[in-house]
């Protein structure tokens, strides 16, 4: 145990910059309140680096790949360019997306969407219908579990990730 005078308090912060904080001088038998608040951030992000580090290889679609097939939704690119993703049209008209498979009789199958880090619900009858394909920067389909494990239960059933493009580009 360090001496209280060389004490020191870390805290981190928003720019994720660590400060050092003088202890005060304490009586050796003094109690010391600190008052910690959370912070919840809501969203997640997938780094480049990690597709390095993956034991699995990523496939990716970009922009260029989309282009060459203008006017088909984003659910039709998903199934001709991943290996393991199916797209079936549902009794009700609507779409399908399975990447791993059924893994449930009760529960969704579901893949979790990620759009700029913001994990989202795709609309009614599963489409993406509210995102233009040229918006589209990138789309990534995340299959084994070590790529998946990020985004926790939610990506039990895959991660499709998409990146859309800025202002200017």
């Amino acid at each position: 145990m360090p001496r209280h005078d060389q004490a020191r308090i870390f805290r981190r912060s928003t720019p994720l910059q660590p400060r050092r904080l003088p202890m005060p001088s304490l009586p050796s038998r003094a109690l010391l309140r600190v008052g910690l608040s959370v912070g919840i951030l809501s969203g997640c992000t997938h780094s480049s680096g990690a597709n390095r580090t993956s034991p699995a290889h990523t496939a990716t679609v970009t922009s260029e790949d989309i282009q060459r097939t203008p006017g088909e939704p984003i659910e039709k690119v998903l199934m001709g360019r991943f290996p393991g993703v199916t797209v079936t049209r549902t009794a009700d008209g609507g779409l399908a997306v399975r990447i791993r498979g059924t893994t449930s009789i009760l529960g969704s199958n579901d893949p979790l969407y990620v759009i700029d880090g913001i994990p989202i619900q795709p609309g009614p009858n599963g489409s993406l219908t509210g995102i233009s394909p040229e918006d589209i920067e990138s789309i990534q389909v995340l299959k084994d579990p070590a790529e998946t494990a990020f985004y926790g239960g939610r990506g039990v059933n895959g991660v499709i990730v998409i990146k859309l493009k800025r202002p200017g580009q």
